[in-house]
């Protein structure tokens, strides 16, 4: 990648180091390094982040979910059990690092002598970034933690599926993503208070937390009713017709939330006379009924391919979307249109871009994940 076009990107000339493994900081430091932030993984000698050997699938000797996570950044591995390691990570953390993002389990790092309340009184410039499992404080705070137990501790799996089968963990790691993502948004509304105030800071973010934001409006309408929340499968509480139907060859998300995209839904459907009954006049009446609606309308869509269906939902402005597997996400026409599946031309892996611009340009592609260890001799040397 060019200098020029890294010295460009907005984080350009920031240090950042990684303590971290999985998913959440890998992924909040990913953000940080496509923005242009100079980021250093640390890692554990021998086997390095734990990621690295989640697979398959793999991508040379390292799975693909590291690749994915960790692109654009240099990899330095150190043993913390050797004074010396210790002694030369303390050290850039006091004198050369403007951010530190750290996902250990809960005291970890401030047994070793790193923690925020150190570091920072050390170097108050410095911004620390602390991601805890169920949070800083409370009953679990020293448990820790992963993705399938935040979306199972939160409430979050119990509305995943189809009221009356098991309950299913979202389809991505959700909630770590998130956190990283929280903390990069942290991080860089951080570094904008520094620009005023010459002073760093400690940010605290949890999984727990971070799951608990996603149910957000699921609780308020707890709040509201009293009654709790249930599955809606590929629908939504509150919403119909709102959800995936099933077609000739697939299924077709179709989306008539309001009482106008209903009546030029009966248009589609062939104005059926059940379409004008009572019960099916207004979008609360609708979702009270929908399994009744459902069945209604898919005895309507199953006669046709779902090709047929979206030509006559765009016809009349109804929104709509076939359920696409991810080699039709990545063939689809508008998916390379927008340019976000990057490739290395050294390697030609595709890996998905960050999904912002900055006058118009997408942050490029600067390197691959690196080899563990990769960057001993620029860093520790």
């Amino acid at each position: 990648m060019p200098e020029n076009i890294k010295a460009e990107l907005p984080l350009s000339g920031i240090r950042v180091y990684e303590i971290g493994t999985s998913v959440a900081a890998p992924f909040g430091t990913w953000i940080l390094a496509a923005m242009g932030a100079e980021v250093i993984k640390v890692e554990p000698e021998g086997r390095g982040d734990d990621c690295r050997h989640w697979g398959p699938p793999f991508w040379n000797g390292t799975s693909a979910m590291f690749q994915a996570l960790n692109r654009d950044k240099k990899s330095v591995t150190v043993d913390l059990k050797d004074p010396k390691d210790k002694a030369w990570l303390r050290n850039e953390l006091v004198s050369k690092a403007d951010v530190v993002l750290q996902n250990m389990r809960p005291g970890k790092v401030s047994s070793l002598g790193l923690g925020a309340k150190e570091m920072c009184n050390e170097n108050p410039k410095l911004i620390y970034c602390n991601i805890w499992a169920f949070g800083e404080t409370g009953p679990m705070a020293e448990k820790p933690g992963y993705d399938p137990l935040m979306q199972a501790y939160s409430g979050l799996m119990s509305l995943n599926g189809e009221e009356g089968r098991p309950p299913v963990r979202i389809g991505t790691s959700a909630i770590d993503m998130g956190t990283g993502m929280w903390c990069s948004i942290a991080i860089i509304a951080a570094l904008f208070s520094r620009q005023k105030t010459g002073k760093g800071c400690i940010v605290d973010t949890a999984l727990y937390e971070t799951a608990l934001s996603w149910m957000t409006y699921h609780m308020a309408g707890y709040h509201a009713t009293g009654n709790l929340p249930t599955p809606q499968g590929s629908g939504v509480q509150g919403i119909s017709p709102y959800q995936a139907y099933e077609c000739s060859d697939g299924y077709l998300v179709v989306a008539a939330p309001n009482n106008k995209l209903f009546d030029l839904l009966k248009g589609v459907l062939g104005h059926p006379a059940w379409a004008n009954e009572p019960h099916f006049e207004t979008n609360p009446k609708r979702f009270e009924n929908k399994v009744e609606l459902n069945r209604r309308m898919t005895e309507i869509l199953i006669k046709e391919p779902r090709s047929h269906w979206q030509k006559k939902l765009d016809d009349v402005g109804i929104p709509n979307s076939p359920i696409q597997l991810v080699d039709e996400v990545l063939n689809d026409p508008q998916t390379q249109s927008l340019g976000i599946v990057q490739e290395s031309v050294e390697n030609a892996m595709k890996l998905v871009g960050l999904p912002i611009k900055f006058n118009g340009q997408r942050p490029p592609l600067q390197n691959e994940a690196p080899a563990l260890g990769a960057d001993n001799d620029r860093y520790k040397d």
